[in-house]
């Protein structure tokens, strides 16, 4: 008797458009019960080009990030009130807070908070600083796998070579033709004002 049961009730059920329209809401009351009717939308198209965005806007344009650049060499870099460049070991020194401020995509321009000079490369590879930011202020900024930053000069290259920021042992800056990105004189890590 019971076979028979199954038999009859089973078929019924399964083919019945009720059955399926009652599945389909019941699973999808449950994946989206705690959503928005706009947060439903947006999934229910999966191929949607904002599904898998990220935000870059810090790179785009516009952003300064005000940090302390600490090189692998134990030295901040610095910009004194008379546009020398070079590095110190004090942290708490008002000359080595820098404002990143992104110009491009991957490109920034750093600048003295305190002296109000930019950082800048020449055609040589010597690092100095102007009042004024132009392209020798610009500089190709990289994440490194160990979480330091380089910065290479984003308009001149010495030998088809990258030219790079750069801190020697003594606090002094190296000229950019002697540097390449994995060397640790070149390596930077923006450390937040606390």
């Amino acid at each position: 008797m019971r076979k028979w049961i199954l038999t009859w009730i089973l078929p019924t059920l399964l083919y019945s458009s009720c059955f399926h329209i009652i599945c389909l809401v019941g699973t999808i009351s449950l994946a989206c019960n705690d959503m928005t009717p706009e947060q439903m939308a947006a999934n229910v198209n999966c191929s949607s080009p904002e599904r898998h965005t990220r935000s870059y806007d810090y790179m785009e344009g516009g952003d300064i990030r005000v940090r302390r650049l600490f090189c692998r060499t134990q030295w901040y870099l610095r910009i004194d009130k008379r546009g020398k460049v070079k590095g110190t070991q004090e942290m708490k020194n008002n000359y080595n807070i820098m404002e990143i401020r992104t110009v491009e995509v991957g490109i920034v321009a750093i600048k003295g908070v305190e002296s109000e000079y930019f950082l800048a490369m020449n055609k040589e590879g010597k690092l100095y600083a102007k009042k004024e930011c132009n392209e020798d202020c610009n500089f190709k900024e990289l994440i490194l796998e160990n979480h330091y930053n380089t910065y290479a000069s984003a308009k001149w290259t010495h030998g088809g070579g990258e030219m790079f920021v750069a801190l020697s042992q003594k606090g002094m800056p190296v000229k950019g033709k002697k540097t390449k990105k994995e060397q640790k004189t070149a390596h930077f890590l923006p450390m937040a004002i606390t």
